[in-house]
């Protein structure tokens, strides 16, 4: 099938063998690749008994059908396994060029069976795949993990993905780092720790093949025009993502002092505006993209001094390195995200950690002595700074934090509806209490608390798709036009997890749909994308009820639900037991369980499962 390699690469690492397997037609033809081809593949390989950390949890890394051809942003690619954060589904997505040079490789996906004995990178080309020695890269962080590597293999354009020191030493939510981006989110990169894989160096030449490349190169270069009409995507090319900042302060929508307060004063001192006027050196862009919402900053004097130029900071974190610890310096978000890239840590579970730990500080429940002596006062960063190191290595007061907010909470007695998580991951910041559909973006995604499953956030600000029937809510709807529109824009989401595609991109679904044709073959039209998107979802929900999830797990917390008494959602606060029930109504699961009904299953031909 073309677009696809139609080969996925099986690594054994408890026995170091490694072979080539198929790409299942059957499963491709239905789920498309990237996760929703990694959830029917992984359904069957982990059971509720599995540890994620242990040697039985399959890491998989999966690319698209589009991934690698000159579609915009078609680079990305993403990595499932059983988290260890959460215990069900994991996924984290990722861009840079690490995607497409796995294409260009050969492959479609990477699977990690096993688990090494001692540390090992891999190394892959179109004619060479082996485990090396990685003895002399443990411990090191990502940047000159990054560096060596690429002198290793004498070849300044391959591409790495590694983790950092979090990783090695199984911090819950360590990432794994590409070109400076980051597959951040359920904690992938312990489960690499865990499997003593220090990285992946890949390197390969051969262009994607395509049933109808004439036509693909048109539209898609096309789509590359009409994704840059979309001002939200001017506005990130010019100040990235956090060029919203002001706009989310001034909504309500801005997370700030752990959720307990409505507005912050410091906002445009963090926003992208600022940054641009300050510590910008320029933009980057990731493997065929035209937004460019990356940033590429250096300070070059003072206490938070960095290596010369390096990745800039985006949205979650400065929200969670800024506001959400009331801190209005850039140049301490900006070196906190330098250290969260270079140890290895996802930096919305990190910083909600640590604003938890500033919030239980202030309160008195955790004294400095518990704290190593740190003392965390509201709008001094430097004590994150010093808190991520720990984190990192599970120093001291770092091995509790290390194992996330649930587990801080639990060791230190706080009231579970003071702990900002739900299914055992951190929420992301974008307030609920600004715009109401995230409130089922938080209860109901499949990995717990998920921003990128449904961003309602952004479809409620103007940005419908009437071709897959997803209107523009009012921000503060809880009827049953905005829990419908949240559904199916969880559907088109997931849809774009098995292409796989920016959340920034947006062209029209047809439009995607044609580019899907013309590079496979295969006939997706609108109803095939709703289809697709709906039987991913659903297949991710069942996942999860293997595991154990119910829906005793879709809640949310009080402290992101308490109404404030400032701001642009002063006084609000979604009705989201009532919205939930909607939700569940037109997704057609059980109410009790959380599991889908046998009548949806039907439908989307899992009846089998």
């Amino acid at each position: 099938m073309k677009g696809f390699r139609g080969k996925i690469l099986v690594v054994d690492l408890s026995t170091q063998n490694i072979t080539i397997e198929p790409l299942k037609e059957e499963i491709a033809k239905d789920f498309l690749g990237g996760a929703g081809y990694a959830v029917r593949y992984l359904y069957g390989l982990i059971d509720k008994d599995t540890d994620p950390l242990g040697p039985d949890n399959p890491l998989f890394f999966m690319t698209g059908p589009l991934t690698g051809t000159i579609a915009p942003t078609a680079g990305r690619w993403v990595v499932c396994a059983k988290s260890p954060l959460t215990n069900i589904w994991g996924e984290s997505n990722c861009g840079g060029f690490f995607g497409a040079e796995i294409k260009f490789s050969g492959f479609d996906g990477i699977l990690l069976l096993g688990a090494s004995e001692q540390p090992v990178y891999l190394y892959i080309t179109e004619k060479v795949q082996e485990l090396r020695d990685a003895t002399n890269l443990w411990g090191l962080g990502t940047y000159e993990t990054h560096k060596r590597l690429k002198e290793a293999v004498k070849d300044n354009l391959a591409r790495v993905a590694c983790i950092g020191p979090a990783g090695e030493n199984l911090v819950k939510y360590a990432h794994i780092c590409t070109d400076e981006r980051a597959a951040g989110r359920t904690g992938m990169g312990a489960i690499m720790g865990s499997k003593k894989v220090k990285a992946m160096v890949v390197r390969g030449k051969k262009q994607v093949d395509l049933v109808n490349p004439e036509q693909f190169n048109q539209l898609a270069r096309e789509l590359h025009k009409e994704v840059m009409e979309i001002f939200t995507n001017q506005m990130f090319q010019d100040l990235g993502t956090s060029g919203a900042v002001d706009m989310y302060n001034y909504r309500g929508e801005l997370p700030i002092k752990y959720w307990t307060q409505g507005e912050f004063d410091g906002a445009y001192s963090i926003s992208g505006a600022s940054m641009k006027e300050t510590i910008l050196v320029k933009n980057s862009h990731c493997f065929a993209c035209p937004i460019g919402c990356g940033r590429v900053v250096n300070i070059k004097e003072g206490k938070y001094k960095t290596p010369g130029n390096i990745k800039g900071p985006e949205y979650e974190t400065v929200a969670g390195y800024g506001s959400q610890i009331l801190n209005d310096n850039i140049e301490a978000i900006a070196k906190a995200n330098y250290l969260c890239n270079d140890w290895g840590l996802d930096t919305i579970s990190s910083s909600t950690v640590i604003a938890f730990v500033y919030y239980l500080f202030d309160k008195g429940v955790i004294t400095a002595k518990e704290l190593d002596g740190i003392t965390p006062q509201w709008g001094d960063p430097d004590a994150a700074l010093e808190l991520i190191r720990k984190i990192a290595l599970r120093e001291g007061i770092g091995d509790v934090l290390a194992e996330g907010a649930d587990a801080v909470g639990h060791t230190f007695h706080v009231d579970p509806d003071e702990i900002a998580t739900v299914a055992k991951i951190e929420i992301p910041y974008h307030d609920l209490r600004s715009t109401f559909g995230m409130a089922i973006a938080y209860a109901a995604s499949p990995r717990g608390a998920d921003h990128n499953s449904c961003d309602m956030y952004q479809t409620s600000l103007g940005q419908p798709f009437p071709e897959v029937d997803i209107v523009s809510p009012d921000h503060f709807d809880e009827s049953t036009e905005m829990t419908d529109a949240c559904a199916r824009l969880q559907n088109y989401r997931t849809f774009y997890s098995t292409v796989i595609m920016c959340l920034f991109c947006n062209p029209s679904p047809s439009s995607i749909g044609r580019l899907l044709t013309y590079a496979t073959g295969l006939e997706i039209g609108i109803p095939e994308i709703k289809k697709i998107g709906e039987r991913v979802l659903n297949m991710k929900r069942l996942f999860n009820v293997k595991m154990g999830r119910t829906s005793d797990w879709d809640r949310l917390p009080a402290i992101v639900t308490n109404p404030l008494p400032e701001g642009g959602a002063a006084g609000k606060s979604p009705d989201w037991k009532k919205m939930l029930k909607q939700f569940y109504a037109f997704r057609k699961w059980d109410l009790k369980t959380g599991a889908p009904t046998k009548e949806k299953l039907e439908e989307l031909g899992l009846h089998s499962l």
